[in-house]
């Protein structure tokens, strides 16, 4: 604890400051998301192909290595969690950028520390290739995807309670838009220099300047600086709806729950599902007869839909009931999911980009609302640990359940249907999908 609150007020005191602190917060936070950004499937998908030709294995092996790093970083996710509850989001995002700083290096240099472990002729190159990358991978991963976005969020939604939603919505819009050119503008940072440089530069940028950032803004918890959430008080309910919790639960109570499965899967499904079309993005949309520049241009028709969904989803989540809004994500991950199985240059890729807008918009909001809302503030670091290992570990299946149905079947349509039946049977319980706290309002 004593860490927690070391040099709170160094460089400034956040309570000197001329408003409430918690609106430098949302743009820290914001921040703090984008910057996972090279750690998430949309900055690995980007690399993928330069890392293929160049460390010399196949899609299936890349593959493989992301989803074995992935699944090996979900596992310790719920102990950074715990890492968080104890020291805060200053010194743990802090540990985080310099962590992703230095595994973006290794990636920039991958092909050559790899050739110089073991000749490129070897009999046993491919193995360790493999299992370099898996290292790598996970790193990355962990850092990334995983404890950079959850420390952003969780102190974004420490720092307000009724305007909760409002503030993410705010957040999703900038993520959103952010995520949806990341592609392209790493794309762009490829061409205009090369994948080595380009991995260079996101590591100057993450692990010095993203850490000096985290150091001056981060702040864990409104209390900490002589300060309340919102900036005002407010009671238990608003609007009609609980948003103060009148109970704390631990990570076993909160896990005992229906509503938190309810809630994790379809988001873990929906991480699963984006991570696997986005690294095969190319190929599968090439199988449909879909150019690269098109199959990339989706990201930006998607991202304005999302971000306006995100804004106005985070907007009314302070007014209304969460369980409204997973119908809503449900309903857009099937539209998307039977659209990507019979993907065309006509209707369907359309309908696609509407079907993908839908849970992309809404994920950022169940992600981040849902927990503090229904399960309180005091563990919140473990219960969104164990969430995030959850999606993590899911997200690490996409790319090799969509590589293994293309390379075994000839159709990454079967992995497609799959997801649509899990999607299909996880709707039919949505109507259980309840706050817990409702049980306990005096």
């Amino acid at each position: 604890m004593k860490l927690k609150l070391q040099y709170n007020n160094f460089p400034f005191n956040p309570s000197k400051v001329p408003f409430f602190y918690g609106w430098l917060i949302l743009f820290a936070a914001t921040i703090g998301v984008l910057c996972s950004a090279p750690g998430q499937t949309t900055g690995v998908s980007t690399f993928t192909d330069y890392l293929i030709e160049n460390i010399g294995i196949t899609r299936d092996q890349i593959s493989m290595a992301y989803m074995f790093g992935t699944i090996a970083s979900s596992f310790i996710l719920t102990y950074a969690g715990k890492l968080y509850d104890k020291y805060g989001a200053r010194w743990v995002g802090m540990a985080a950028a310099l962590t992703l700083g230095f595994v973006l290096v290794l990636f920039s240099q991958s092909d050559r520390i790899i050739k110089a472990i073991v000749p490129q002729t070897s009999s046993i190159y491919v193995g360790i290739a493999i299992a370099s990358f898996i290292l790598f991978f996970f790193m990355l991963r962990f850092s990334g995807q995983g404890v950079i976005t959850m420390v952003s969020r969780n102190m974004l939604m420490k720092w307000f309670i009724a305007r909760r939603g409002l503030v993410n919505g705010i957040s999703s819009v900038f993520v959103s838009l952010g995520f949806s050119i990341a592609p392209l503008t790493f794309d762009m940072l490829i061409q205009s220099t090369s994948w080595r440089s380009a991995y260079l530069l996101m590591a100057l940028g993450i692990g010095v300047f993203f850490f000096l950032f985290v150091f001056v803004f981060f702040r864990d918890n409104p209390e900490d600086c002589n300060q309340i959430p919102d900036g005002e008080k407010h009671g238990n309910k608003e609007h009609d709806v609980i948003i103060k919790p009148f109970k704390q639960f631990t990570l076993k109570e909160a896990r005992k729950d229906l509503s938190f499965w309810l809630f994790v899967l379809p988001i873990a499904v929906y991480a699963l599902f984006i991570t696997g079309y986005v690294f095969h993005l190319i190929s599968l949309f090439g199988e449909a007869g879909i150019d690269r520049e098109r199959a990339l241009s989706i990201f930006i028709p998607m991202s304005l839909i999302s971000v306006t969904l995100a804004f106005a989803g985070g907007w009314i989540s302070d007014r209304i009931k969460l369980q409204y809004l997973l119908y809503l994500m449900l309903v857009g991950e099937v539209i998307a999911l039977f659209s990507l199985a019979n993907i065309n240059d006509g209707l369907f890729y359309y309908a696609f980009i509407i079907g993908s807008a839908i849970p992309s918009g809404m994920y950022n909001v169940l992600l981040s609302v849902t927990w503090p809302r229904f399960y309180g503030r005091e563990h919140l670091g473990k219960i969104t640990g164990f969430v995030m290992a959850i999606v993590v570990f899911a997200s690490a299946l996409g790319p090799i359940l969509f590589s293994l149905s293309y390379s075994v079947f000839g159709s990454y349509a079967y992995a497609i249907y799959f997801l649509l039946v899990l999607i299909l049977v996880i709707s039919a319980f949505s109507y259980k999908a309840k706050n817990p706290q409702d049980k306990y309002e005096e």
